[in-house]
């Protein structure tokens, strides 16, 4: 499975960002789709992600400010992202898990979103 994302860039706080990724390969292996995100000096952090089934998570900072969706063909995961906040400015990566776990099997190449105050 290969990930490949879009999306990212710079806005102003309180502006808005859509982060997209599309899996290819075998992508019926795949039961969740989600983001990461990092910041300098500090360990990866699950933004979001959503199943198949279409159960989602969120982390605290993010809940009713960033919403993750997945095309029904299952190949395509989109963070939209509103009222941004200087905070919200990492390196985002889109995931894939191929089990029943939570830990990302697949990695897509970061993106930089950064927000400015």
């Amino acid at each position: 499975v290969q990930l490949q994302a879009s999306g990212g860039g710079f806005v102003q706080a309180g502006g808005s960002l859509n982060l997209s990724c599309t899996a290819s390969g075998d992508v019926a292996l795949i039961k969740r789709m989600g983001w990461y995100r990092r910041t300098p000096g500090k360990q990866h952090e699950l933004v979001a992600d959503m199943s198949t089934g279409g159960s989602t998570f969120y982390v605290d900072s993010v809940k009713g400010r960033f919403t993750i969706s997945i095309n029904g063909a299952k190949n395509t995961v989109t963070l939209q992202m509103n009222s941004l906040k200087p905070e919200d400015s990492a390196v985002y990566y889109c995931v894939a898990v191929r089990g029943l776990g939570y830990a990302p099997d697949y990695w897509g190449q970061g993106t930089q979103v950064t927000v400015s105050s």
